[in-house]
């Protein structure tokens, strides 16, 4: 799976909790998920059990907390679905 694709899929994930959609339509490897998209912590662990079930994969705790942004989440899901 491309980053394009994995982009395009968190795009959808967040989607619903981004409360910036203007930032949103704009995502990218660098767009954070707390400074750009205004994603509040509580709804950050939803986006992060979202993307649990999209891809299948278990995100534990330490890899929760560097999940801060787009480019940490692509690497994090890369790295699970690459570790199946």
């Amino acid at each position: 799976m491309d980053r394009e694709t994995l982009i395009a899929q968190l795009k959808e994930i967040v989607k619903p909790y981004a409360k910036d959609q203007e930032a949103l339509q704009q995502i990218n490897e660098n767009t954070d998920f707390v400074k750009d998209l205004k994603i509040n912590s509580a709804n950050l662990v939803d986006v992060i059990l979202d993307v649990e079930e999209q891809f299948n994969i278990v995100i534990d705790n330490e890899a929760m907390e560097h999940m801060l942004n787009v480019k940490s989440a692509i690497e994090i899901i890369e790295a699970k679905l690459g570790g199946q």
